[in-house]
């Protein structure tokens, strides 16, 4: 009911220009001269009348954009919940640019959760972008955001991202099903600061020590989720420890793939090595830093969503939830270095 009286009153003004037009030209004896001036004065009218209607049209589209605007913001909010500023000791920084300009609605995801195996974080990339993966991204961060509770290993997280991700094509997309994927990038931070990881077809992270930058590239990644099945056996990959203020910066693939307008890549490497050495290290100053390089090199309009997050150690001790802030819940170059497995 409230929608259709916000059409009839949305109707009701373009309806009475448009009488008064016809009666003018109908009823005015102005209007049936032939006159010079008669006919000056009748395309005056009629102009005035067709400018209305199209202020009219314009501002009722643009009011609706907003709208629409507004609700994808919500729904991104809901989805895509704000992180908050730190998870069980870790310093949490994140951020998504989508590459539709003005949209809210990106193809990435990530999430970050306290459990009792240690943080886990996932960062993830929908094929394609905009809000036609806003269902892909849902069906697997709704999975993560639970199985990162149950399961205690990795590979039964990932086992059950692949599933929900199979359900959820099934059902939404039976004929295209075989050509979605996502690329995915699973890491645990233990209570010691030992991560280990899982990657299906997703950049490796950096890790930031001081002023040095290295690239984790421990494995060889699997295909991304959805393309292939999985073994059935997933044995993590470790990625070294992450002592007291190192941070660890996870990426989509929009990130090294953005263009200038020269069709130059983004040089993510001098970049993040930039940023650590011109400011004290954090994950607010980390992100801060690459983002707005990132947005000066594609002048705001990356080819494709990018997203980054940055997760700096702030405990003090080796226990778990040590440090300063509460333990969260999931809420929105360097040469090529890998580190050596330490246990």
């Amino acid at each position: 009911m409230i929608r259709i009286r916000g059409r009839v009153r949305s109707l009701g003004l373009p309806t009475v220009w448009g009488a008064a037009a016809v009666t003018y030209k109908l009823a005015c004896p102005l209007a049936q001269e032939t006159g010079l001036e008669a006919r000056i004065v009748t395309s005056a009218v009629f102009f005035a009348v067709g400018t209305g209607l199209i202020l009219h049209v314009r501002q009722t589209l643009a009011r609706e954009l907003r709208q629409l605007r507004r609700v994808a913001g919500a729904a991104q909010r809901a989805l895509l919940r704000p992180l908050p500023p730190c998870v069980d000791g870790l310093d949490i920084a994140a951020a998504q640019l989508p590459s539709e300009r003005g949209a809210a609605i990106g193809g990435d995801l990530y999430e970050v959760v306290a459990t009792e195996y240690g943080v886990r974080a996932v960062m993830g990339d929908v094929r394609g972008h905009g809000i036609g993966t806003f269902g892909t991204v849902a069906a697997v961060l709704g999975c993560f955001r639970e199985a990162a509770h149950d399961e205690k290993d990795l590979g039964s997280v990932l086992h059950r991202l692949e599933r929900a991700l199979a359900r959820h094509l099934r059902q939404e997309q039976p004929a295209g099903a075989a050509e979605e994927f996502v690329t995915l990038l699973l890491v645990e931070i233990r209570a010691d600061g030992e991560m280990t990881a899982l990657n299906c077809g997703h950049p490796w992270p950096y890790r930031l020590s001081g002023t040095d930058v290295d690239r984790l590239a421990p494995a060889d990644p699997y295909p991304p989720l959805g393309l292939f099945p999985l073994p059935a056996d997933l044995p993590t990959v470790g990625l070294g420890y992450l002592d007291h203020g190192d941070a660890l910066f996870l990426f989509t693939d929009g990130a090294e793939d953005a263009r200038d307008a020269r069709g130059r890549f983004f040089p993510l490497p001098s970049v993040v090595k930039s940023v650590v050495r011109g400011e004290p290290l954090s994950s607010q100053s980390v992100l801060r830093g690459i983002l707005t390089a990132l947005r000066h090199h594609t002048r705001g309009a990356p080819p494709d969503d990018i997203a980054l997050m940055v997760l700096t150690n702030g405990r003090r001790t080796s226990l778990r939830g040590a440090g300063n802030c509460a333990t969260g819940h999931s809420a929105p170059a360097a040469d090529d270095v890998s580190l050596p497995h330490r246990r």
